[in-house]
């Protein structure tokens, strides 16, 4: 003799668990690559500051260090924009995975909560209307909620996006007003 209520249980648990799992998965894979990605960072960095240091140190006046550290500084911002528009990829694809995977599992869910409600009003007495429009009632407003919810969070992804975007080309634009400065700063110390 089987027990139906059993079986949904185990169902659910068992769904549950494989939703953990995609989850936890889904975190380790995004740690990993964040480490792949600040160790790869942390090594150019530190071989930078290293040839950096040398081309400084072979400068024969104030001039030419001036001079290097206006050609050098341009492309460590342009890595740090790089690297920043990296971590901010990745963040973006994880949260897009775990959106996804919450997606599926409210659907799921509300599918499930939709079919149990219909089961208990066919076989409600009288006076189940009122709870099954109850229970329907607040699904709806859960799942216009759930929408509401994640509407916000494309939208601050793509304020974000922008962001990261206007970030980048500022960077970019302040490019040819560090070398006019330096270029400023040589024609003086000639002087």
């Amino acid at each position: 003799m089987s027990n139906p209520n059993f079986e949904q249980l185990t169902a659910a648990q068992k769904a549950n668990a494989e939703v953990m799992m995609t989850l936890l998965r889904t975190a380790f894979d995004g740690v990993e690559r964040l480490t792949a990605l600040n160790m790869a960072a942390s090594r150019e960095f530190f071989n930078n500051t290293v040839a950096n240091a040398q081309q400084l140190l072979s400068a024969k006046d104030a001039a030419a260090v001036a001079k290097l550290n206006s050609e050098l500084a341009q492309p460590n911002v342009d890595k740090l924009v790089g690297y920043s528009r990296s971590v901010y990829d990745l963040v973006t694809e994880m949260q897009k995975e775990i959106t996804s995977v919450m997606e599926a599992q409210y659907s799921s869910f509300t599918k499930n909560a939709a079919s149990a409600v219909e089961k208990a009003k066919a076989s409600a007495p009288v006076g189940g209307d009122v709870f099954a429009a109850t229970m329907q009632s607040m699904l709806g407003a859960s799942t216009k909620a759930f929408d509401q919810m994640t509407s916000m969070a494309k939208q601050l992804s793509d304020i974000a996006e922008a962001n990261v975007e206007a970030a980048a080309k500022t960077t970019k634009a302040a490019a040819p007003a560090k070398s006019a400065t330096a270029a400023a700063a040589k024609k003086a110390a000639t002087k």
